[in-house]
């Protein structure tokens, strides 16, 4: 029988996992005076747990870290004092980052390949939508270029599509056990024709509490040379942060963040007009095949690549699609969706994006990623001619309202905010962004939904170095800051038959 790449509980479990907080239980209350249920009140959360991966093995390397808690959420009600703490990932580390409040970004930097991964914990105030981004130059050798990640949540299922193994690609697999008990983990691959038949006792490690491993993929499958691949990283025991680090002779580096959880549509947002190579990859991990129409939200509306409007996956195995330049001097974003809506199969994707040519091409991804929701935060963005580029979708039927803030700068400054209208089925790319009035340094950028939607977004971090367009893309994902907690009542009756 062939194997398949299961759709299991721990998706789910990852997906509860993401929330990474907790929210306080109020006393019980006396029943309402009108007989009426009490309702769920929604309340910030009180602890957030991040991990960063290790951020590169060059001596020439050089990263900067930004961490920022936006302010409370609207209709929020206040969490008390807050705390919050980045250290090594090891038990004696010490703090590379020690937030104080909301509202200000902080920064550190590191140099050299001795820069550890990190764990991280806030409470109290600075939990509700913390966000930590890891930013990483390295400007000569084989893994020059920018590579950008925001610090991720911890989990147990992680789908990578895009990897490879083949001749040229060094992908790197990080995973960082952030708890005090060990972590059981197995990473499978799928290629082309299925599941990538791995050595014994490669594909299963055992993370240590409070400890980071990396794994390179093509030792999983060493006679085994695939350009396009998707892991799947899972674990048996304990929870993990998971990234992949990939590297490319001649065309550059970047992190791959994971897809968004196994959907029937997908956005993947944010492809640089000035894009000269896209190429989509994709994977349906059940049963089924699946049949995807494959548009381009660009700013005028949506429309097919022309030779490439739709994608046929066979189930367990993983395809992809050369698109070219296929923003044409435009920026866009790639929508996903079942040719037939009455069968929607549920797939996981990404994009590997070039920008340049010859010896000046950079390398960077894009995972398809959820709505931007109530609120989302991305750091480390910087002032300068394109250095921050904003892209906004709304791949739906309705026109969106969003609200773009900019923080202080970690060296200063007054926030800006400003409200932008985005039309059902396009992409609008904002450049520049609102930035801090009279600041210095690196800053975060927060979206909040205001109306319509739902909306996605990305933003393209570019610091080029001697004529290469060295860049990274991260997306913004629901910060999560908030959830329900269900108000309890006594209740002291006793049932009877």
């Amino acid at each position: 029988m062939k194997q398949r790449a299961p759709l299991t509980l721990a998706a789910v479990t990852a997906a509860l996992a993401a929330v990474t907080g907790i929210a306080s239980l109020t006393a019980p209350a006396a029943p309402a005076a009108d007989g009426k249920k009490a309702t769920a009140a929604r309340m910030p959360v009180e602890r957030s747990t991040l991990v960063c991966p290790a951020p590169s093995s060059s001596d020439i390397a050089d990263t900067a870290y930004t961490s920022y808690t936006p302010g409370a959420a609207a209709g929020a009600k206040g969490a008390g004092k807050g705390a919050a703490r980045l250290t090594g990932a090891t038990k004696d580390a010490k703090a590379v980052l020690e937030p104080k409040e909301p509202g200000k970004p902080v920064g550190a930097t590191s140099s050299g390949s001795e820069a550890p991964a990190l764990t991280g914990i806030a409470e109290g105030t600075l939990a509700p939508g913390w966000t930590v981004q890891q930013t990483t130059k390295v400007a000569v050798g084989r893994a020059r270029g920018v590579l950008g990640t925001a610090c991720g949540v911890p989990g147990t299922d992680f789908w990578f599509p895009a990897v490879g193994t083949g001749k040229g690609r060094e992908d790197y697999v990080h995973l960082t056990n952030p708890d005090d008990t060990a972590a059981e983990v197995d990473v499978k691959l799928f290629g082309p024709e299925g599941p990538v038949k791995s050595e014994p006792g490669r594909d299963r490690i055992t993370i240590a509490p409070k400890s980071s491993q990396r794994l390179l993929l093509s030792t999983l499958a060493p006679e085994t040379q695939l350009a396009d691949v998707t892991a799947h990283v899972t674990t048996r025991s304990g929870r993990i942060g998971a990234s992949v680090q990939v590297a490319e002779d001649g065309v550059g580096t970047d992190w791959l963040a994971p897809s968004t959880d196994p959907a029937g549509s997908l956005v993947l947002p944010g492809i640089p007009s000035d894009a000269t190579s896209v190429r989509l990859v994709a994977f349906a991990p059940g049963e089924e095949d699946a049949d995807l129409s494959i548009r381009l939200a660009g700013p005028g509306g949506s429309l097919s690549p022309a030779g490439s409007e739709a994608l046929h996956l066979k189930a367990g195995m993983t395809a992809s699609v050369d698109l070219k330049d296929v923003t044409r001097g435009e920026a866009g974003s790639l929508l996903l969706a079942p040719t037939d809506a009455k069968k929607a199969v549920p797939v996981v994707a990404a994009l590997r994006v070039v920008r340049g040519s010859g010896a000046k091409q950079e390398l960077g991804f894009i995972p398809a990623s959820g709505p931007v929701g109530a609120r989302a935060t991305v750091a480390d963005n910087r002032t300068g001619e394109n250095a921050t580029v904003l892209y906004v979708t709304a791949p739906g039927k309705a026109d969106a309202k969003v609200r773009v803030t900019a923080s202080p700068g970690t060296e200063g400054g007054e926030p800006e905010s400003k409200e932008i209208q985005v039309k059902a089925g396009t992409t609008l790319a904002v450049s520049p962004p609102p930035a801090p009035s009279g600041g210095k340094g690196s800053y975060a950028l927060t979206l909040e939904t205001l109306s319509g939607g739902p909306v996605h977004a990305s933003r393209t971090l570019t610091l080029p170095h001697e004529g290469i367009p060295m860049f990274t893309v991260q997306p913004f994902t629901d910060d999560r800051s908030t959830v329900l907690v269900p108000k309890a009542v006594q209740d002291l009756s006793v049932p009877t038959e």
